[in-house]
């Protein structure tokens, strides 16, 4: 039986909007169970572009959804391209803002309750962050000297693979 979730997301192309937002030396991520070759990732906020929003109002609205927070979007970061046998994303990564709220996990609204993906949300420090496994990160880190980098990446990127082949 195919899962709400496997039918949005697998075997299709997606456009995606992500936020990078660190406060001090600590980044917000999100854990996303069931992906990747170790079971799980650890990835910045955002979600799938839809053809009647914009990508800073996607952004705006993925974030509420995820986090509970309102943020303003800032600068451009950079577009990394995800493939893999299952998934295939053209992400565009921007800096965020805190504008309000307290942070708490929140859901996908597109998929059921008991297909969400979203377990957990941390403030993870950059030298955390560096000693973690590559498998359970995003794969916009597999690159960086230090996670720290990500602020400073620019450009378009083609990151290494996160799930088996």
């Amino acid at each position: 039986m195919e899962t709400v979730s496997k039918e949005l997301y697998e075997h299709k192309v997606r456009v995606r909007v992500c936020g990078i937002l660190v406060e001090g030396s600590k980044m917000l991520l999100l854990k996303h169970e069931g992906v990747g070759s170790a079971g799980f990732i650890w990835s910045p906020p955002g979600g799938g572009l839809e053809f009647d929003q914009n990508a800073h109002s996607t952004l705006v609205k993925e974030f509420k959804e995820e986090t509970d927070l309102t943020i303003e979007v800032g600068d451009f970061l950079f577009v990394n391209e995800y493939k893999d046998d299952r998934f295939h994303a053209i992400e565009l990564f921007f800096l965020v803002k805190k504008i309000e709220g307290d942070e708490k996990l929140g859901f996908d609204p597109e998929v059921p309750k008991n297909e969400q993906i979203l377990t957990e949300m941390r403030w993870i420090d950059f030298e955390e962050l560096k000693k973690m496994p590559k498998a359970n990160l995003h794969n916009i880190f597999s690159e960086l000297d230090h996670p720290s980098m990500i602020v400073e990446s620019s450009g378009f990127y083609k990151f290494g693979s996160i799930s088996k082949k």
